[in-house]
C-alpha cells in the first residue's frame, strides 16, 4: 500500500504565505515525479506544479513567481511554498506521485486526500 499525507492547509490573507507538505509512504521502488493540483468549487482539478526526480519543474502560469515546488528525495517528500497568495487560490490541494511499487512496474499515479487553502480577508 502506498499513502500519501499532505499538510499545511489553512486560513491565510491575500499577500500571506504558506507551506504545504506531502509524504509518500508505504510499498514504493522509485517515485518518477511528484506534484500538486487543486481544485476550487464547481471547477476541474488543474495541475499548480510538477518536479521530476531530476529537479525539473513545471508550473501553472497563474503561479509562475509565487509558487515554488521542491522535493527530498531521501524522505519521499515534495513541498509548495506559496507567496503572495490570492483569492483565487482558495481550493483543495492534492499531492500526486508518479511512481513504481517494484522494480519493472509500470509508473501509477497516487493521491492525497486534500488539504484547503482560504484566501480570505
Amino acid at each position: 500500500q502506498v499513502q500519501l499525507v499532505e499538510s499545511g492547509g489553512d486560513l491565510v490573507q491575500p499577500g500571506g504565505s504558506l507551506r504545504l507538505s506531502c509524504a509518500a509512504s508505504g510499498s514504493i521502488f522509485s517515485i518518477n515525479a511528484m506534484g500538486w493540483y487543486r481544485q476550487a468549487p464547481g471547477k476541474e482539478r488543474e495541475l499548480v506544479a510538477r518536479i521530476t526526480s531530476s529537479g525539473y519543474t513545471i508550473y501553472v502560469d497563474s503561479v509562475k513567481g509565487r509558487f515554488t515546488i521542491s522535493r527530498d528525495n531521501a524522505k519521499n517528500m515534495v513541498y509548495l511554498q506559496m507567496n503572495s497568495l490570492k483569492p483565487e487560490d482558495t481550493a483543495v490541494y492534492y499531492c500526486n506521485a508518479r511512481l513504481q511499487i517494484r522494480a519493472y512496474a509500470s509508473n501509477d499515479d497516487y493521491w492525497g486526500q486534500g488539504t484547503q487553502v482560504t484566501v480570505s480577508s
